[in-house]
């Protein structure tokens, strides 16, 4: 009789430390250093509904230092290009470091942060209009915070005259490039970014999520694909060294933002969420039709799964 009290006071033991604050789990339940897709999902639900109840203050301001935090991609791609202009392989070493600083240091940027409230979405577990509101005020923050980084850059000489001219080149590449062909280059940017919060959901420490963003956004610069913070960054830095007008937004961001924004939430709505949805989650309430459509519900989504004795919170407005 002792020895079973142990094994279940061990089991309860180990089912608290596997789960963290929010039911998400923190260990696999078949092996414990490997997630499960189910398993992942959740986790990336728990995320999701940390940013969609994110306040506005915290939003723009962290999307903002996020939109600043950018530009050392912008310069460590731009002195790439100073010293390597031939070659791509090389020329990309420095890129991810602006992702690397804002990933890790859980800033608000528009793609990565914004894509995990899609599946509240899908899961009618938060409203369209409240996924509109992390969406705009997070790119709103970004753009502010490029912009702001490139007026600096533009107008004071942290670069050298050389390392200035590779990166206005950037903005001028995007502009010789097909409107369609920059769309489908930031589809398939969108996607990998996706990947980097899936597979960031499925690692357990920070080394392998330090790995996967410099692979993901270092491939992203090799293959010449496009995100729409950096490119907000390169129009902005184009516009203030030569003066272009605001139709450079149209002819290269518009397609960026679109590209992005489909491609990601392509992976998300059609590719990893169509894995798990037969595993509902009775515990949640979700939303009706017109909830989803035309309220500002959404809210606690998670609830351990150890805890079926207790009541989900209610979705707040």
């Amino acid at each position: 009789m002792t020895n079973k009290k142990f094994e279940s006071e061990d089991s309860e033991t180990r089912e608290a430390i596997d789960r963290a604050a929010s039911g998400a789990p923190a260990a696999g339940w078949a092996i414990r250093d490997r997630f499960s897709s189910d398993e992942i999902f959740q986790r990336l639900i728990a995320s999701a509904d940390e940013e969609i109840a994110t306040g506005k203050q915290e939003l723009i301001f962290s999307g903002f230092a996020a939109g600043f935090a950018i530009v050392l991609s912008f310069i460590g791609y731009a002195v790439g290009k100073t010293y390597f202009p031939h070659n791509n392989f090389l020329s990309a070493i420095l890129y991810p470091l602006g992702f690397m600083y804002i990933i890790l240091g859980r800033y608000q940027l528009y793609t990565e942060n914004t894509l995990p409230p899609v599946v509240l979405v899908l899961t009618r577990l938060a409203s369209v209009p409240l996924l509109i509101r992390v969406w705009t005020i997070v790119l709103i923050g970004n753009v502010l915070g490029a912009g702001l980084g490139s007026y600096i850059l533009a107008n004071t000489h942290v670069l050298s005259p050389q390392t200035m001219e590779a990166g206005a080149m950037f903005a001028k590449h995007g502009l010789e490039t097909a409107w369609w062909d920059v769309f489908f280059k930031s589809l398939f940017a969108g996607w990998l970014v996706a990947g980097v919060v899936w597979l960031g959901n499925a690692a357990r420490d920070t080394i392998a999520r330090l790995l996967l963003i410099y692979i993901v956004f270092y491939t992203i610069a090799v293959a010449d694909l496009f995100h729409v913070i950096t490119a907000a960054c390169d129009v902005f830095y184009f516009v203030f060294v030569n003066g272009s007008g605001v139709s450079i937004f149209y002819e290269f961001w518009l397609p960026v933002l679109l590209g992005n924004t489909v491609g990601g939430v392509f992976l998300v709505g059609l590719v990893n969420f169509a894995q798990v949805e037969q595993h509902p989650y009775p515990e949640a309430r979700v939303l009706s039709p017109r909830e989803l459509l035309f309220s500002w519900k959404g809210g606690q989504t998670n609830t351990p799964a150890h805890s079926t004795d207790e009541e989900s919170k209610p979705i707040s407005e």
